[in-house]
């Protein structure tokens, strides 16, 4: 079982090309109860097959924590926890667009291959069959043999680089069954496979979890695949291939397993995900999400524009716009919006609000404001109330913010925290169309309240890009794109109606959330947040001031995308 956590803490490096196997560092965690009989030498005997691994493998340990008190007396009894180690181990990864994920991605071109690295073994000792069984089993998995695991190791990575693997994952956590389903869940996509069992029964064929990857390839590269392998002596074997069609259908030997629709078996595998969800958010949401996974597909994304780098000219210009990165006490998005501005050709300030209390920095001399996300006063008196009353109860502030938003030359933007504060200062949609909250107190002005769901929504969502006077979104029009959303008081609340209806007519909700086909949508989790008609931003009339819900500083390079199509 050492063995095979030195394996599963390789795992994440195989699906990414890195420097070299001898520039891996490990850390290791021993949990043992070692002051108990028999469990010193069973810690001594881990260890040594830890060192002999970790010596032919050319990697070296830097560290770690141990906790070797893993017993306790309950009841008159000793309660042991089982011995346990775990490893992560660490690299340097020179070009980290050179990974590879899960998810089948090439419908009916994708084929499917199986490395073995058990050598045709299927032991099911410790497996989650045998759990299910309520037994421990007589023999788990194992690495028997070191030196072929750098070997695919090393292969693995020369496929990488040539751009020959479009989907890869091991089987060494659930089984061959586990590994697969999870392959087409996350592809959305269905596949055929058929299984040799080299004279092992299905259950050992299907539920094994020894060590092994299964890869998808073109099947215009399979010939090359395979005789790179072979050149390297790694043993590989077709196993099936990918369909569009969203049908699983498994076979051992030839005889039928399982056929079944990829929908209907996702519903069974996330059942007990939802069950507890219900738990923690709205239970009409956790259906919606539930029933609504049967009819996602790829995201209708469109550009209106093309994405470039910024004009190096521009770059190069010694004097640059000042914009000040405004946080607050528990802000967190400050160094990734800096980041952003400065990609764009401004000059970011990180600028504290205790800077601005105590005349330390004025607003006078910058062109433009950024209030940053996160957790201002830990959300405990309401998302960026507290972030607000530094500023509306202090009369020289409260001008000094007034003077920055009045002066015909600035402009400003709210992201998360920021956009709430700039509802509650009455900065959008601006007191030509809503109250100024901030100033005056009028409570017909929107702001932003707790999700629909009733908890916090951390996710990749899509949103669509409208008509406004808004200048961060010149040229970007009829848009389609994905952005992160992370919140729990995201959504956008109209005291009145006539509010609502006067932002709709002045086009001054730029942004919002939308469902797969890209409309416009109030239906969760597409609408994180149950915000009405979608709207996810704010603009002010003149188009100055914006403030956006999600987080558009955690993907502004496209290797921060979770996932974008490739067209």
């Amino acid at each position: 079982m050492v063995r095979l956590a030195v394996r599963e803490a390789l795992t994440n490096l195989v699906w990414a090309k890195v420097t070299s196997l001898c520039d891996v560092k490990a850390s290791r965690n021993w949990m043992y109860a070692a002051k108990l009989d028999g469990e010193g030498v069973d810690m001594y005997d881990a260890a040594t097959a830890l060192a002999e691994s970790m010596i032919k493998l050319g990697i070296a340990i830097d560290g770690g924590k141990d906790s070797l008190s893993m017993a306790a007396h309950a009841s008159g009894e000793v309660v042991k926890a089982p011995g346990s180690l775990v490893i992560s181990v660490y690299v340097t990864c020179p070009d980290i667009t050179m990974t590879v994920t899960p998810d089948l991605k090439l419908g009916d071109d994708g084929v499917l291959l199986h490395i073995d690295l058990a050598k045709g073994k299927r032991r099911l000792g410790g497996s989650a069959l045998a759990q299910v069984f309520d037994q421990v089993g007589k023999e788990c998995p194992d690495l028997d043999d070191v030196p072929y695991l750098k070997s695919i190791f090393e292969s693995i990575q020369e496929l990488l680089s040539e751009g020959l693997i479009s989907a890869g994952h091991d089987i060494s956590d659930g089984g061959f069954i586990v590994c697969i389903l999870e392959m087409a869940f996350a592809g959305n996509c269905g596949l055929q496979l058929d299984l040799a069992s080299r004279g092992k029964s299905p259950f050992q064929a299907l539920f094994a979890e020894e060590l092994g990857l299964v890869l998808e390839v073109n099947k215009r590269d399979v010939d090359t695949v395979m005789e790179k392998l072979h050149a390297a002596h790694v043993s590989a074997d077709i196993i099936g291939h990918v369909t569009k069609s969203p049908i699983i259908e498994i076979h051992v030997d030839g005889l039928p397993q399982l056929k079944e629709e990829t929908t209907h078996l996702r519903d069974m595998w996330e059942d007990t995900s939802f069950q507890l969800e219900g738990f923690q958010r709205l239970a009409s949401c956790v259906d919606l999400e539930k029933t609504g996974l049967k009819s996602r597909h790829v995201p209708s994304w469109v550009l209106s524009f093309t994405p470039q780098f910024t004009d190096e000219k521009w770059m190069a210009v010694s004097s640059k716009p000042k914009v000040a990165v405004i946080r607050e006490e528990g802000s967190n998005g400050d160094r990734e919006m800096s980041a952003a501005l400065y990609a764009a050709g401004f000059e970011p300030w990180d600028i504290a609000m205790s800077d601005l209390l105590s005349g330390r920095a004025s607003l006078r001399e910058f062109r433009g404001l950024v209030f940053v996300g996160g957790f201002s006063y830990a959300d405990v008196l309401d998302s960026a109330k507290g972030w607000s009353a530094s500023i509306r109860f202090n009369k020289m502030l409260l001008n000094e913010f007034q003077e920055f938003y009045n002066r015909p030359n600035t402009f400003s933007l709210g992201v998360c925290n920021g956009c709430q504060l700039m509802a509650l200062l009455g900065w959008v949609p601006g007191s030509q169309v809503g109250g100024v909250l901030g100033a005056g107190g009028d409570m017909s002005q929107p702001r932003f309240v707790h999700n629909e769901s009733g908890r916090f929504e951390c996710r990749f969502t899509s949103v669509t890009i409208g008509e406004s006077p808004s200048i961060m979104f010149k040229g970007m029009e009829g848009s389609t794109l994905g952005v992160w959303a992370a919140h729990g008081e995201g959504r956008a609340y109209f005291p009145e109606k006539g509010v609502l209806d006067r932002v709709l007519e002045s086009n001054l909700a730029p942004l919002r959330y939308c469902d797969d086909d890209g409309s416009v949508t109030e239906v969760y989790p597409f609408n994180p947040n149950g915000s009405p008609l979608g709207v996810a931003s704010l603009c002010s009339p003149d188009g100055r001031h914006l403030a956006m819900m999600p987080h558009p500083e955690r993907c502004f390079m496209m290797w921060q995308f979770p996932w974008y199509p490739k067209e």
